[in-house]
């Protein structure tokens, strides 16, 4: 799948990103924890993307060899679903998808809107 960011775009998720850093701390960092998790664990965030969405995630799911594995990830991503402030992450996990999950992470971690503007192959 290719998607397309503009950097207005971006930069707009950008800072829905910092406002719910700023007032919900804590959902946030469990936000950022889980993508350094799904980092760690080489998924992808398309992956992360679609269980937190509760979408279908088998197109893209990890090919990971260890059933153990992925239900301690799959536990993490439960965990971080059932804290009472998970909507608001829901909300903007909703509002920026076209985006892709991959580039609202990215976003999370840091990266500049002005290095992600452009086509991205999502997979």
């Amino acid at each position: 799948m290719l998607v397309s960011s503009g950097f207005d775009e971006l930069k707009e998720a950008q800072m829905a990103i910092a406002n719910l850093n700023k007032t919900k701390p804590s959902i946030f960092q469990g936000f950022l924890n889980i993508i350094h998790l799904t980092r760690q664990m080489q998924f992808g965030y398309q992956y992360m993307g679609a269980l937190l969405m509760d979408e279908d995630p088998s197109e893209f799911l990890p090919n990971v060899q260890d059933d153990y594995v992925l239900s301690i990830y799959h536990h993490e991503i439960d965990k971080l679903k059932a804290d009472q402030r998970f909507p608001e992450l829901k909300q903007l996990l909703s509002t920026y998808k076209p985006l892709s999950y991959a580039n609202i992470s990215k976003l999370a971690l840091g990266d500049n809107p002005k290095e992600l503007t452009g086509p991205t192959v999502i997979h």
